[in-house]
């Protein structure tokens, strides 16, 4: 047991008293200097929607002035936020400078938002259609290989069918770059091996050739 410490002599009970709630008002009073104010965050203002006495229509949420655009979000390009020339002319040529940047982007963003349908080649048999989901129609068809590039942009921004709108997810620059790599997938199924360069050619000849002899190794494999 811890021992008792001793009495003070002369300290009567009503003292002592006395000094425990001095040293405790302190404390709370030291307590007090610490605790912060909270007048910014407990601050007056109207919540959403509330009523106000202030403006004629007796609420505190107005409209903005007709005319006004918030900044950053002028649309005067009317190709590159809608994809049309006009109310029924789709546009035929990209609004924005083609480069390798621009394909690599349209690249990872089709990887991300499109090739789980419409599968990594634009066939259509993405991940989900072979779990049951709707197959959509293959990048090569005759029918959107004709299409100009303001079709897809549009389909990508506003849906199609059973395809939803992409127009949060994916802004107007990133959703040609997808149209730009659409492209370059409908290019690289239906390009006849004859107009590319002689390079180009024998590498691609070669890369074949390669494929074939690992099929055929493969192949041997499996039949012992």
């Amino acid at each position: 047991m811890w021992p008792k410490s001793p009495k003070r002599r002369g300290a009567s009970p009503r003292a002592d008293r006395g000094r425990r709630m001095a040293l405790f008002a302190a404390l709370l009073g030291l307590l007090g200097l610490g605790c912060p104010r909270l007048d910014m965050y407990d601050q007056a203002r109207y919540e959403t929607q509330e009523a106000s006495s202030v403006f004629p229509d007796g609420a505190a949420s107005q409209r903005a002035p007709e005319g006004t655009v918030a900044r950053g979000t002028l649309r005067e390009d009317r190709v590159l936020y809608t994809g049309t020339i006009d109310d029924s002319t789709f546009a035929s040529v990209l609004p924005l400078a083609l480069n390798r940047a621009m394909l690599e982007r349209g690249r990872e963003r089709y990887g991300i938002f499109c090739a789980v349908c419409h599968d990594a080649a634009g066939s259509g048999r993405g991940m989900v259609v072979r779990r049951g989901f709707k197959q959509p129609a293959s990048f090569h068809e005759a029918r959107l290989r004709e299409q100009p590039v303001g079709y897809f942009f549009d389909v990508i921004t506003n849906g199609f069918a059973t395809m939803p709108a992409y127009a949060a997810q994916i802004d107007a620059f990133d959703r040609w770059a997808i149209v730009a790599y659409i492209r370059a997938l409908q290019l690289s199924q239906n390009l006849e091996l004859e107009t590319l360069t002689p390079e180009t050619r024998r590498e691609i000849e070669s890369a074949l050739r390669d494929a074939e002899r690992a099929a055929s190794g493969a192949t041997s494999e499996e039949a012992h």
